[in-house]
């Protein structure tokens, strides 16, 4: 196979569409020989921060000098980021070769009626250990895809830890109409003994976490009870955990971003001692110092200044207003908004419509369930809303002072398409 085909093959599974649920994904790699048993992996879910916090823990462990694994969704320049080791997106190469192994497998089973039909993320999930295990990778960080108990990542038996950053609403068709419900679903990756790290939590969901990890009889490390942080100004934080206490930098941009480093520390400190690693300041901060993450508050031009951050689902964009409001209070702030119709939209748009009024601008983006402009009409004049988003960024930038801040936002999908066309256009 080529990589086209690769690709093309791989992409056909979407047609069976996102169904909760472990059969497929169990069988599938019971019958290659269970490449996910005795990886060392760390869980990480929750509704917004998962991304982040990965990169916050990847940068910590990879200054350690271990083979990271990665395995984040969705992809932001190519597909291949999906599974990285140490940065690198797997090659087409061994993607390829990946498929090859599988693809019988599946095509068997697609003639079994209870088992087959196996999704896209089903399959990348079976690839992404599959690679992980053939490339003797030191720690698994695997973010979950959606939820946390269904999901197809959740085949994990003993991870080294599991991490929980937020809980939201969000895919609410899928996971519940209540806090409860949804964090019932993201609870189900805490497992046995395995320790259990939580972000800032809604009451009602912090209650589930504890009651999942009495059952599970699993250590839990609750962010302003267990270990706290504090800003200091500059990118500056303080972070206490028992006698452990740090004034580190972290260099992403966004106060949430303060969080998601809390909770990154506080998973590598838990599992620091299992993978023989140093939690010395100086060795955090050297994974400090590492971090990159693309598309979240991502600054792609500083004159003029602009920002792309995928603020895809409600919690996500109440963080953003937040944002704006503390670190570009002394600019007048544009938005070059579109998203995907699985998403409440016009909550997000009254939300950013409070910081912004008339700067809000709407566009639509080629994939299958974008908000078509049709959704607007009523709601947006017709300067306000653009057929053609790469025409409408050039002319918003053009119209920017030096003063002025041009923030494109959204679905992660759209984000991901305006940054290729910002680099393409650098080069």
């Amino acid at each position: 196979m080529t990589y086209e085909e690769t690709l093309e093959w791989i992409h056909h599974r979407l047609k069976f569409g996102s169904r909760p649920g472990l059969i497929r994904v169990e069988t599938l790699l019971e019958r290659i020989g269970n490449p996910h048993v005795g990886l060392p992996i760390v869980h990480i879910g929750g509704t917004n921060g998962k991304g982040s916090t990965v990169a916050f823990l990847r940068g910590l462990l990879e200054a350690q000098g271990l083979k990271v694994g990665t395995f984040t969704s969705p992809f932001i320049t190519a597909f291949n980021e999906r599974m990285s080791i140490n940065q690198h997106p797997i090659s087409n190469e061994m993607l390829v070769a990946l498929v090859e192994q599988v693809k019988p497998v599946v095509e068997e089973m697609d003639k079994e009626l209870e088992i087959a039909g196996i999704t896209e993320f089903e399959l990348i999930t079976v690839l992404m250990f599959l690679y992980f295990k053939e490339q003797e990778v030191d720690v698994a960080l695997v973010e979950v895809g959606l939820g946390g108990l269904l999901d197809s990542t959740n085949v994990i038996v003993e991870p080294l830890a599991t991490a929980i950053t937020t809980i939201g609403f969000d895919h609410m068709d899928i996971l519940g109409n209540s806090l409860e419900a949804i964090a019932t679903q993201k609870a189900g990756i805490i497992k046995s003994a395995a320790p259990a790290i939580v972000g800032q939590l809604p009451e009602e969901a912090q209650a589930v976490m504890e009651r999942t990890a009495q059952i599970k009889n699993s250590p839990l490390y609750v962010l302003g009870k267990d270990y706290t942080y504090n800003e200091l100004g500059n990118n500056i934080f303080e972070f206490t955990y028992k006698t452990h206490q740090y004034v580190l930098k972290q260099p992403l941009m966004g106060h949430h971003q303060f969080h998601n480093a809390a909770v990154a520390l506080m998973t590598y400190l838990t599992i620091a001692s299992k993978l023989e690693v140093s939690v010395e300041k100086e060795a955090i901060q050297e994974g400090f110092h590492q971090v990159t993450w693309p598309g979240r508050m991502e600054i792609m031009s500083n004159n003029p200044l602009i920002v792309i951050d995928g603020a895809h689902n409600e919690p996500a964009v109440r963080t953003l207003v937040d944002n704006i409001r503390q670190d570009f209070s002394n600019k007048q702030v544009t938005i070059l908004f579109a998203a995907i119709n699985t998403k409440d939209i016009s909550s997000m748009l009254e939300m950013l419509e409070e910081v912004v009024e008339e700067r809000l601008h709407v566009t639509t983006f080629d994939y299958p369930t974008a908000v078509p402009m049709t959704a607007y009409v009523d709601k947006f004049p017709i300067s306000q809303r653009h057929v053609d988003w790469k025409l409408a960024f050039t002319q918003l930038k053009k119209e920017l002072s030096p003063d002025d801040v041009l923030l494109v936002t959204g679905s992660l999908y759209f984000i991901s398409q305006v940054r290729a066309y910002i680099t393409e256009d650098e080069e």
